[in-house]
């Protein structure tokens, strides 16, 4: 297996916590995550519907709100392995950075995902600072 591998970061001017909530409401990805229009979630288990019509089916591995790490795999057999990350890093001084990771098999996939990940956290910055500024 050769895995395709891919990380964004960004700074974000709003508190970890209030970060971590929107990241760790896994029903509600759609809502920063370019090209998803619905998710819906059953235990451990995520469907996220796209854009093109297309869904596809998730596994939550972690959702840890110590840590504050989001940590899930694709299951649609398109994958031999997919797992990506999204971890919230408090700064200390009331804004934190939000790591976004994917390994994939093809690592094709990787590079399609990157896109995607990439502009989901330049919305979600945009969202959380929006919110701040409004407080």
């Amino acid at each position: 297996m050769t895995l395709g591998s891919l990380r964004h970061e960004i700074r974000i001017d709003a508190p970890a916590d209030i970060v971590w909530e929107r990241v760790n409401d896994a029903a509600n990805l759609h809502e920063w995550f370019p090209g998803m229009t619905a998710c819906t979630l059953d235990g451990n288990q995520r469907i996220v519907s796209l854009a093109s019509g297309a869904v596809l089916p998730e596994e939550i591995l972690v959702r840890d709100s110590i840590e504050r790490r989001f940590q899930y795999r694709i299951t649609a057999p398109i994958f031999t392995y997919h797992r990506g990350t999204i971890d919230v890093i408090d700064l200390g001084d009331g804004t934190c950075e939000v790591i976004y990771s994917t390994d994939a098999d093809p690592r094709t996939m990787a590079l399609l995902i990157a896109s995607g990940t990439r502009h989901a956290l330049v919305e979600l910055k945009r969202q959380m600072e929006s919110l701040e500024t409004s407080r």
